[in-house]
């Protein structure tokens, strides 16, 4: 039984279990490779260069991605989602998401800081240490952005259990717990790609000075292949159709797609890459560290 399938059956037993179904779903879509989260996340928690620092990435970008899944849930339950299945709104997404990034890698290289578009979230929210970086702000941000991509897991969510719910008034559950789930998933992602940082043996500044380069050029060159990626489906619309089957039941995995060749080339060949690159530059010229903006200076000095 395919998993569409399983749903109707499911369906049939009550609300309970398709919750239930969307928290578990969640947490697979935070696992699996997605182009939404992975290099996003993987950007911003080695930037934050400890476990602590990647469990903030993980948990601010899946609490704008959250706060979008239960919106868009609810509005699917009144059948006002069927516009996400033009291949032009993935096209969109790709863009405005890889100009975000392109732009936050830029401004992290030349000033040692982050943009903050929404300075406002991070005056509401209790204080970090002094290096606040990156900012909460743009990771919510971002996962605002990038939670309106369509694929697998979303059809799943808004076309077969947003729709059965009860009422309006629950609408909003699936798509709430669908984020509950990937925000788990990916704070422990997060806190992993942050605690491989933490444990490079190297000092704080040239800590953080990897951290930083690494992410900079991941956001950056990542940025650039999404906006690539986007400009490309809206002018060739059959590439976002384009997938050579695996035949790994699990969405994300059963089929190689332009999104699964996004994450690989972002994550772990320009993160990789970058990595390989930052290292040997902190090796061969510790001196490189001084010369980091005076912005991750000011961090530094005030770090644990």
């Amino acid at each position: 039984m395919n998993l569409l399938a399983f749903l109707h059956v499911t369906s049939a037993a009550g609300t309970l279990p398709l919750l239930a179904i969307a928290l578990l779903l969640g947490a697979i879509h935070g696992v699996t490779p997605d182009e939404h989260t992975w290099p996003i996340t993987f950007s911003y928690a080695v930037g934050s260069y400890s476990t602590r620092g990647g469990m903030r990435a993980g948990l601010f970008f899946s609490l704008g991605f959250t706060i979008q899944r239960a919106v868009f849930s609810t509005l699917a339950f009144f059948a006002l989602t069927t516009w996400m299945e033009s291949t032009h709104v993935e096209g969109i997404i790709y863009v405005v998401v890889g100009l975000l990034m392109a732009a936050s890698g830029f401004i992290m290289r030349t000033r040692g800081t982050t943009i903050h578009l929404m300075p406002f979230v991070d005056k509401l929210l209790p204080p970090l240490d002094a290096r606040k970086q990156p900012p909460r702000s743009l990771a919510m941000l971002h996962g605002l952005i990038a939670g309106m991509g369509t694929g697998a897991f979303a059809t799943i969510l808004y076309t077969t259990i947003s729709p059965a719910m009860p009422s309006a008034a629950v609408a909003w559950l699936p798509g709430a717990l669908f984020g509950t789930g990937t925000l788990i998933a990916q704070v422990l992602i997060g806190a992993a790609f942050g605690r491989a940082m933490q444990r490079r043996g190297l000092g704080d500044a040239a800590r953080g000075f990897v951290g930083r380069t690494i992410a900079s050029i991941t956001l950056g060159v990542g940025g650039a292949i999404f906006v690539a990626s986007g400009l490309l489906t809206l002018v060739l619309p059959s590439l976002a159709n384009f997938t050579i089957a695996t035949g790994i039941p699990v969405p994300n995995l059963s089929s190689i797609n332009l999104g699964l060749l996004m994450v690989i080339t972002t994550v772990p060949v320009v993160g990789g890459l970058s990595a390989v690159y930052a290292m040997r530059k902190v090796r061969k010229d510790p001196g490189v560290v001084e010369q980091m903006p005076q912005a991750v200076h000011h961090h530094e000095a005030h770090a644990r």
